[in-house]
């Protein structure tokens, strides 16, 4: 059987890494958990469930994940977010891919639980990623903070494998609302250094255009109250990122 890797960024994830790492001992030849220089438990409980540990300093998500991609030991890597975790079935279907891996990568839906509430609508589901991939042929790409694990072979196969990649992403609607301050200030200031432009016009249309599109659109809708609240905050998100590099374009801080 083909040996697997799985790489884990982290940093103060006491409160998910057991549970992300006990949901891949089964396949897992080597946990790997590249760390940001945590001031929690996140390194005692690594090293208790018998995990690599490497410190790095954070200079990104994307550089980040490529070092933890390129340190890993062995040809075939499962790159996860330690609030992440692999449900039975699709621990079982990677189980099954391990015995041959006939695929350079290998993708699969990812169902976010969202304060307690699984989201199957809101753009967030089916949300289809590639995270189990031959490390020669891969890279970590995007723009900060939304990293994107991309093959660098034009000729790549890709195989789909069932089950869901289990998200526990906000316990709470204003860790969302300050995780979305947070990131839309990283996202605007690499939009500004790769040259991207804002408007008045795109502050005022882009927030309206994403609700439209993930409230009905996206059928969020169909995920109740929180549906309406993440579609909400999925506006804003749009609001702060364009309203923040239109800042930057006038010489502003944010």
């Amino acid at each position: 059987m083909i040996k697997l890797s799985v790489a884990i960024i982290t940093y103060n994830e006491e409160n998910n890494i057991g549970r992300c790492i006990s949901s891949v001992k089964e396949i897992a030849d080597e946990i790997l958990i590249v760390d940001s220089f945590s001031t929690d438990k996140t390194e005692e409980i690594s090293l208790s469930l018998g995990c690599r540990f490497i410190k790095n300093p954070f200079l990104g998500h994307i550089e980040q994940k490529n070092f933890a991609l390129t340190h890993s030991i062995y040809d075939y890597v499962l790159s996860l977010d330690a609030d992440e975790a692999l449900s039975p079935e699709l621990l079982q279907e990677i189980k099954k891919a391990k015995s041959h891996f006939e695929y350079d990568g290998y993708i699969f839906n990812r169902l976010t639980n969202y304060n307690g509430f699984w989201v199957k609508h809101s753009g967030w589901y089916p949300d289809k990623k590639l995270r189990l991939v031959k490390k020669s042929q891969a890279r970590w790409g995007g723009v900060n903070p939304h990293d994107i694990l991309q093959m660098i072979n034009p000729n790549k196969k890709l195989g789909f494998l069932q089950g869901d990649l289990l998200h526990y992403s906000y316990d709470s609607i204003a860790a969302h609302v300050n995780q979305t301050d947070k990131f839309t200030t990283i996202a605007a200031k690499a939009a500004f250094l790769n040259g991207k432009k804002s408007s008045l016009f795109k502050i005022f249309t882009r927030p309206f255009i994403k609700f439209v599109r993930d409230y009905f659109f996206k059928r969020g809708f169909l995920d109740g109250r929180y549906g309406f609240i993440i579609c909400c905050i999925n506006s804003l998100y749009a609001l702060l990122k364009y309203s923040k590099l239109y800042e930057l374009q006038k010489g502003k801080n944010i």
